[in-house]
């Protein structure tokens, strides 16, 4: 069992490569990557989204790539022609206006004008960048993943002793069920009988009326599919990725304690059910931060 919560770190630094992936993640329905990196890796995410979505299902994952390239690596000059252009045409421009005023524009002075000349890095992105790259990700999402066991683990076993509670309050209610119709049966005919003001009570009609209302109250189906929910959600949680599952399973505890709530028609099994609900409404939250 997975929480989707983590955070991961992964280096490489060898030779005069330093590059470190740092990996975050939060609950989300369904896995979102969101990667910062230095623009020489724009054309390297899809893959880091690829490796990405093979370690992790779900969840909003943030993927911080940083680098040092400390290799000699050859530079190249640039000129911008069209902006070179722009500071000769306003030259020209002056000279027309200020005939007097000494033509100084030459080559070398058109070069030293701002932004005309540039110094370009000639970094690309090479088979040791991505090697490193590769190496860092796949550290960062294990770590990740070894932190994301171990909150799950914690999940587990928090959502395993409020299933445990769960059945202690099934039991409590399938104790009480079988009194309620004894006790109807016992409230209808002394107010019946107090109507009557001690004429015969029609046995026959007691009974017919009890047993509708029996067969209304009668909680056995939602019982037995409760105590089905519960085995299930402990085999559930024996699997790896069991967040959707459990999201599921969790709807239909829910359903059952709402009916069991609605037909019982007694206060005290309204109190447990209560009890009950607020038990499955912790184990959904917890549920949300399952992968």
């Amino acid at each position: 069992m997975l929480s989707m919560t983590g955070y991961g770190k992964g280096e490489y630094n060898e030779g005069s490569i330093e590059l470190t992936c740092e990996i975050k993640t939060v609950n989300n329905r369904y896995l979102d990557v969101s990667i910062k990196s230095p623009r020489i890796f724009a054309a390297y995410e899809d893959v880091i989204r690829t490796t990405v979505r093979k370690k992790l299902t779900r969840g909003h994952a943030d993927v911080f790539v940083s680098l040092k390239d400390k290799r000699e690596r050859p530079t190249a000059l640039a000129v911008d022609i069209a902006l070179a252009g722009s500071y000769v045409a306003a030259a020209k421009q002056l000279k027309e206006a200020f005939p007097d005023l000494t033509d100084d524009v030459t080559l070398s002075s058109v070069l030293r004008y701002p932004d005309v000349l540039k110094q370009e890095d000639a970094q690309s992105l090479d088979e040791e960048m991505t090697n490193a790259l590769d190496i860092a990700l796949n550290t960062a999402l294990d770590k990740l993943n070894e932190m994301r066991l171990v909150e799950g683990e914690k999940l587990k076993e928090d959502m395993l002793s409020r299933v445990a509670t769960i059945e202690t309050l099934v039991g409590e209610i399938s104790e009480r069920a079988p009194m309620i119709a004894a006790e109807y049966r016992e409230k209808l005919t002394t107010k019946v009988q107090e109507y009557l003001d001690g004429v015969q009570v029609d046995e026959g009609r007691l009974l017919t009326e009890v047993a509708v209302f029996t067969d209304k109250s009668n909680i056995d189906e939602e019982l037995t599919r409760l105590r089905s929910h519960i085995e299930q959600f402990r085999s559930i949680a024996c699997e790896g990725i069991v967040g959707r599952k459990l999201d599921f399973l969790v709807q239909e505890f829910n359903r059952e304690a709402n009916t069991t709530c609605s037909k019982s028609n007694d206060v005290t099994i309204t109190r447990i059910g209560l009890a009950l609900k607020n038990e499955i409404e912790k184990i959904r939250e917890q549920v949300q931060n399952l992968e």
